[in-house]
């Protein structure tokens, strides 16, 4: 009985760590860009765009495609380092165990 409740006190103390990591990654942030850093894309840590901002010269009325694929690759790019980012600090707080929902 005494390891299980050893088990549930660190489980609960884990569990506090998480959040505020989860807390301290929301305001940390990721740029990614495209088209040679023409369209650049911010992300935090909570999987949230916080801006894009986009060259005056990447704008051209006649392709408005390229200006979307940009766009799009540029939002994905950092949204996939923001993933990176929260992946790595929490696997640091559960040494590597992969566990669902993180």
């Amino acid at each position: 009985m005494r390891n299980m409740n050893n088990m549930m006190k660190q489980a609960q103390k884990l569990q506090k760590k998480m959040l505020e990591t989860q807390q301290e990654l929301a305001t940390k942030t990721v740029e990614a860009s495209a088209g040679g850093g023409m369209v650049k894309v911010v992300a935090n840590g909570g999987q949230k765009i916080e801006s894009i901002v986009l060259e005056k010269e990447i704008i051209d009325p006649e392709d408005v495609e390229m200006l979307q694929d940009l766009i799009l690759a540029a939002v994905n790019d950092a949204l996939k380092k923001s993933q990176d980012m929260v992946s790595s600090e929490m696997s640091k707080l559960t040494g590597g165990m992969n566990i669902p929902g993180l």
